[in-house]
Order: C-alpha cells, then structure tokens, then sequence
C-alpha cells in the first residue's frame, strides 16, 4: 500500500509540474487531478492517502471559518432571500434528475434518488447504501458531478465572468506569527476529531470551521492558513478525485460516467438559470451568485471561491444550506416517496 500511495503522489506531482510548465491555470488542483484520473483510466493502481486526505478538508475549514467576522455575520440577513431559493433549486433537480436517471441510465428507483440529490458524495453513498442503492453506480455519478464542474466551472468564470484565478489564498508561512499557527493547527484538529466524536456530518470539514469561526469572532484568530497549507489542500482535493476512477472499466465510462456527465449539463442549465434569477433580482453579485449555485463538493467549491477572489462567506452560507437541506431532507423525502409509490 505504501508503495502505491508513493507512485499516487508522484504521478500527481508530476501533474503539478506539467501544468506549471504549460502555464495552465490552477496547476496545483488540475494538475494532480488531472494526473490521477488518465492514470486511474490507463489501470494504474492509485491509492489515496486516506486522514492525510481529509486533513486536507480541515485546512479549508478553518479557511473559511476564519472569514466569519463580526462584519460578516451584520450580513447575513441580507442573504436570506437567496438562501430561501436553496430548497426551491434542490426540488428542481430532484424533479429532472430523478427521471433522468431511471428512463436514460436505467437506474433503479433508489439509486435515482440518490444519484440526483445534490449533496456530498461521501453522504449520499452512505444514505443510498442503507437504502438499497447501487453503490457502485452512486459514487462514480457524484464523482463524475464533482469532476465535471470543476473542470467547466473555472472555464465559465474565466471565459463569461472575467475572472482570473490568480488571487493569492494566503500568506506565506514565513510571514504568519507562529502563535497564530499554532491556533489554527488546534482549531483544525479539535474542530475535525470534535466534530467526528459527536457525529457532525462533514467533520473534517464543519467542525474546524465551528471552531476557528467562534475564534474569529472573538478576535483570538485573525488569518487564514499560510499558502503552503491551502496549496497541499488542492493538492490532495485534485488527487482524490482522480483517484477514485481507479478500477473503472468501458462499459462503466460509457454507461454511468457518460450518464453522470450528462446529468451535470442538466445542472448547469438548472444553476444558470438561478444565477440569473440572484443576479438580476440583484440578490448576489454575478460571480457570488454563480459559485453559490453550483452543485459541486462543498471544499471544492470552498477552494475555487477563494482562488476567485470572491465573497468566501456568502458562497459558502449557501453550500452548507444546500448540503444540510439535502443530508436531512433527502431520506425522509425518499421514505415518503417509496410509502405513495408502487415498487419499480
């Protein structure tokens, strides 16, 4: 196992370093994630790295828990309008995607489901698993959404929007006093294994950033993390996704991978139109309004608001919404579907 985590990295570093090399943009995240998907396709036996891996989450965690300022929290009532429109945009995807997945992927009824909820992957495998679901079918659907979006996301914000994903994620290590360090490093780890310890959903991520929020409001946490942290945080996001292409085959990549990404333009065009919706009801910002309704991972999208430049807390209110409508919302909305409905 050592020896295939080895080759993992090196393969994503290598990623890394091409991408640097052609100026590409976000070698740290594409290129790793690149590397690790042709390699997982061409039958490279890739292995992740398992709690380094979810570290990675906690440093985005604190990331964006240290952007919740007293400033920040005066202006949550006025994100409530958009925040309210969350559970209108996960019933219109549910409404598509469910049919979608049952009469163009042919997925059983549970497996549609779950396939179309719009929440993490991790979540709706474990959930669609206790009900009965493809497993396998499930997680290279979520996958295949992750990847997708954050392939095309980038591009729309470049090419629509104008934005250059240049903008510096932190200070270097260096020029961070080493007191503030050593918060962060006990606000990621008492936030994450706090989190696990009482359940949290997405503790590696929520929990550091409960904790370096309440820090930040207190006025005892001040900076987000150094560079280097935030950098191995792409890193090992961008390697984890091409990693779980390893043991694809053919017929897979024809059938659910073609079907997820299809399912992923039908979500662009649902997320477009509520963008617009924010944007001309002048609810959010243009570039704000489009990272808020984007379907992808929770860190992922955490990454590229801060890569952006863009306003990290009002993307990320909206995220936790969506995750935390569809993680309490989906299983009982499944339980009243499956009690009205014949089986099928």
């Amino acid at each position: 196992m050592l020896m295939r985590r080895l080759m993992t990295v090196a393969i994503a570093a290598a990623g890394v370093v091409v991408f640097t090399l052609l100026n590409l943009p976000l070698p740290f995240l594409f290129g790793p994630m690149a590397a690790s998907l042709v390699a997982a396709l061409l039958g490279a036996r890739l292995a992740g790295l398992g709690q380094i891996a979810v570290a990675a989450r906690s440093v985005l965690g604190v990331a964006i828990g240290a952007s919740v300022t007293p400033a920040l929290v005066a202006q949550v009532p006025s994100m409530l309008v958009s925040v309210a429109l969350i559970p209108v945009y996960i019933l219109l995807i549910g409404l598509v995607g469910v049919p979608f997945f049952r009469r163009v992927c042919g997925f059983d009824r549970v497996t549609a489901f779950y396939a179309a909820m719009p929440g993490g992957a991790a979540d709706m495998t474990v959930f669609g698993q206790e009900a009965g679901a493809n497993v396998r079918q499930l997680s290279l659907v979520h996958v295949t959404r992750m990847l997708v979006i954050m392939v095309v996301a980038p591009l729309i914000l470049v090419k629509i929007y104008g934005v250059a994903l240049t903008h510096p994620v932190g200070q270097p290590a260096s020029e961070i006093p080493l007191t503030e360090l050593a918060i962060m490093v006990a606000a990621a780890l008492i936030g994450w294994k706090g989190g696990e310890r009482i359940g949290l959903f997405g503790a590696a991520i929520l929990g550091p950033l409960i904790v370096s929020a309440a820090l930040s409001l207190l006025g005892i946490l001040h900076l987000r993390p150094p560079r280097e942290a935030l950098l191995a945080a792409q890193f090992l996001i961008g390697m984890g996704i091409g990693v779980s292409y390893v043991g694809v085959t053919l017929r897979e990549l024809r059938g659910i991978v073609a079907g997820g990404a299809a399912f992923v333009g039908i979500l662009a065009v649902l997320a477009g139109a509520m963008t617009e919706l924010v944007t001309l009801t002048g609810l959010a910002p243009p570039v704000e309004g489009f990272l808020s309704f984007m379907p992808g991972g929770q860190a992922e999208m955490s990454m590229l608001a801060l890569i952006a430049g863009a306003d990290l807390s009002f993307v990320i209110v909206h995220h936790l919404t969506r995750i935390l409508v569809v993680i309490l919302g989906a299983p009982v909305l499944f339980r009243l579907m499956r009690d009205r409905q014949p089986p099928g």
